[in-house]
């Protein structure tokens, strides 16, 4: 794959923000499921749930979704940049394929922040539980894939 030598010198900036937004974004992403579990407890249009709509929207616009941008953008910057992946090497494949995995739970969570707010209950409070710890699961891997890169 053609890399872009010019990134070279911006290479441990680049790497610096890239992981400020990963944290952004997988806080968002721990966080969302568990404010859907407390709205899943409330009655429809109590104070407490359209507080949580609030909190939901503004988490999901303000933090949530340009934190997933900036990994992205920086990520495929830090891919261009000169001698930072191994083409050959099977580690950065299954990193990538977590990252589409945890962009999928990332579009399952905002489509369900959109029925949230028109007031539906689309899973139960148990599935946002458990959905709460998919991004958990999905991080663990890709750390051990770029720290110790197994294969």
């Amino acid at each position: 794959m053609p890399t872009i030598d010019a990134l070279s010198g911006l290479y441990p900036w680049t790497k610096a923000l890239h992981l400020i937004a990963v944290i952004a974004w997988m806080a968002a992403l721990l966080y969302l499921p568990r404010l859907f579990v407390y709205h899943s407890q409330v009655p429809v249009q109590s104070q407490r749930s359209e507080m949580l709509k609030v909190m939901e929207r503004r988490l999901a616009s303000a933090i949530m979704n340009p934190a997933m941008i900036a990994v992205w953008v920086l990520g495929i910057c830090l891919v261009l940049t000169p001698g930072v992946i191994d083409w050959h090497a099977g580690w950065w494949h299954t990193k990538l394929l977590m990252v589409v995995l945890l962009t999928g739970a990332h579009h399952v969570l905002t489509a369900n922040l959109k029925r949230f707010a028109r007031d539906e209950r689309p899973k139960s409070e148990r599935y946002w539980r458990v959905m709460n710890e998919v991004p958990t699961v999905l991080m663990i891997i890709i750390v051990v894939m770029v720290i110790a890169r197994p294969f």
